[in-house]
């Protein structure tokens, strides 16, 4: 004998087929959660590998010296010849100095 699990013409009743229905749907809901859980973890893990080091800072020329009156006075020579446009000229004269 099977029981009253067998209710109508060998088909569960109502309430054991939501029972089962409410199994089924939280055991999908608990999988679907650390599944979604473990992808983000991993494309952390990987991100932070794959995230290239930061470039080195740029070398600075010294600030006094011969060779950065040349460079200046060369700057100064193509400004005046019109190579270099005022803006130009005042980001090379900076970055020059180091400023």
């Amino acid at each position: 004998m099977l029981g009253r699990r067998l209710a109508r013409g060998g088909r569960p009743g109502l309430v054991g087929t939501a029972a089962r229905t409410a199994v089924v749907a939280g055991t999908a809901t608990a999988v679907s959660g650390r599944v979604a859980r473990h992808q983000a973890e991993k494309a952390a893990a990987e991100e932070a590998v794959a995230a290239p080091p930061p470039p080195p800072p740029p070398a600075q020329a010294p600030a006094g010296g011969s060779d950065a009156i040349a460079n200046l006075e060369r700057l100064a020579q193509l400004h005046e010849q019109g190579a270099l446009s005022d803006a130009e000229f005042a980001v090379a004269k900076s970055r020059l100095l180091g400023l």
